[in-house]
């Protein structure tokens, strides 16, 4: 029988051919990891369905008194939904625009942080980096850190983003325009649309005792303290339930070494602490304890 020789090409590069036949890198994969159109895909899944939600913002931003063009200006330049739903909130309220305006600048801090993990991941150009800045919001950052290499984590932000805020700001346009038509907002329940969207975006997110802990008591302080308190200054205490619980955490988690070290340098209770003769020592015998 003719030995089976390997194919020049193979041999010339030390390889031995595959007896499976891999099959060869999909070019249309994201550094060989995930689909360009899976990210695609994905991307697009979450910008359309949040962009969406611009509307309920339009409607219940005119309907409370911004104008037009105020309405606009927040969808363009502040670009974060749970902001702008607090700082329409509180003015609807008759809450001072500084204190309003201040709530909804610390909600909107979570987004630097972002920008900070952003940035290593993504790794863009400087020049590109300040335009890139205004898309990094919640739903951005969720597509991008669920991507596996550095080009899928830039399709996804670049494709929610875009569909993102043009879907956002072309609702709010079509909110806003609308609102006279639509009439009361209360009646229709669009008014509990912003709080909706941010708890359903929130809720996946506490994954841990300690986020849930967070929420929790940042909820009861907010709308305990909402009675007592100008609009928009309950907001601001919530933020204090993350310092309070991880202070919390650390009492507790510094008080059980020290119990449990106690617990085994201290004897049993009514026992005696007087060492007994060992048994190997002389003039101990062991006779009848193997009976």
């Amino acid at each position: 029988m003719a030995e089976q020789q390997t194919p020049a090409p193979i041999r010339a590069q030390g390889r031995t051919p595959d007896p499976a036949g891999a099959a060869a890198p999909d070019p249309l994969t994201a550094d060989g990891g995930k689909p360009d159109s899976a990210v695609v895909r994905d991307a697009l899944g979450v910008g359309v369905a949040v962009g969406l939600s611009g509307f309920a913002f339009g409607v219940t931003s005119a309907s409370n008194g911004l104008s037009l063009l105020q309405t606009c200006a927040l969808s363009l330049l502040v670009f974060t939904g749970a902001s702008q739903f607090a700082l329409v909130g509180a003015l609807a309220g008759g809450g001072n625009p500084v204190t309003a305006a201040a709530g909804a600048f610390f909600l909107g801090v979570r987004n630097a942080f972002y920008g900070l993990r952003l940035s290593q991941l993504l790794q863009l150009p400087r020049w590109v980096r300040p335009f890139a800045a205004q898309w990094v919001i919640d739903e951005t950052t969720a597509v991008t850190l669920a991507q596996p290499t550095r080009r899928a984590r830039r399709l996804g932000f670049v494709v929610t983003g875009l569909t993102l805020y043009v879907l956002w700001n072309l609702t709010t346009l079509l909110g806003a325009v609308g609102a006279e038509a639509i009439g009361d907002t209360q009646a229709w329940g669009l008014d509990a649309a912003g709080p909706a969207t941010f708890l359903a975006l929130l809720a996946p997110m506490l994954r841990t005792a300690t986020e849930r802990a967070v929420a929790a008591l940042a909820v009861l302080l907010g709308l305990g303290l909402l009675p007592v308190l100008p609009n928009g200054v309950p907001v601001l205490v919530a933020a204090l339930a993350a310092p309070l619980v991880l202070f919390a955490q650390g009492r507790r988690k510094g008080d059980v070494p020290a119990t449990a070290a106690g617990a085994e340098t201290a004897p049993p209770s009514g026992t005696s602490t007087t060492s007994e003769p060992s048994p190997s020592e002389p003039g101990n015998s062991q006779e009848g304890t193997d009976r």
